[in-house]
């Protein structure tokens, strides 16, 4: 088995990525309130701030930064998946492997995890966040994206609304291997 190894620094600021397990579903927009009680219920007894996030139909983008003192982000990801799953119908597909754990087919096992290292490596994942839509071919501009922070960013002048402008001027290459 892999030995992974997780980067916990208590206080510390982390960009995630967490996948379904199916990325052909449609499920994180399609229970888009069930995943915002999912965290809600979450944050209400394990704090964290969300700086940035985008919620596509398969997998989501997010950064946090924990309390101080507190590094198990681990547990808050572990809350928010059961959260949502015990929130969804039944019926998805479970492999043999997930049934004999009592596990549902929701999401994948394990989720990408970055530690943030400075202001520019900040920066550069909040903008990651918010163009995810666009990289998708899911809107031509961040704007038209509900399911993002980036409005908030708008609201508070963190970004102009036309940031990034339109996918057509782009070329649709943002730096990811295909």
């Amino acid at each position: 088995m892999t030995d992974y190894r997780r980067n916990f620094i208590a206080g510390g600021c982390f960009f995630f990525t967490v996948n379904l397990a199916d990325r052909r579903l449609q499920l994180l927009t399609g229970y888009i309130d069930e995943l915002r009680t999912a965290f809600r219920e979450t944050r209400r007894n394990h704090s964290f701030t969300t700086e940035a996030m985008v919620v596509l139909p398969d997998h989501l983008h997010t950064l946090w930064t924990l309390p101080e003192g507190d590094a198990d982000f681990a547990t808050r990801w572990r809350l928010i998946k059961s959260t949502f799953s015990r929130n969804l119908p039944t019926g998805e597909r479970v492999s043999s492997s997930r049934a004999a754990k009592g596990e549902r087919g929701i999401w994948q096992r394990r989720y990408w995890e970055h530690t943030i290292r400075d202001e520019n490596d900040f920066a550069r994942h909040i903008d990651y966040i918010h163009i995810n839509p666009v990289k998708h071919g899911l809107v031509r501009r961040v704007r038209d994206w509900p399911y993002s922070s980036f409005h908030r960013m708008v609201k508070l002048g963190v970004y102009p609304e036309d940031w990034a402008g339109d996918v057509a001027d782009q070329g649709g290459d943002f730096g990811e291997r295909p």
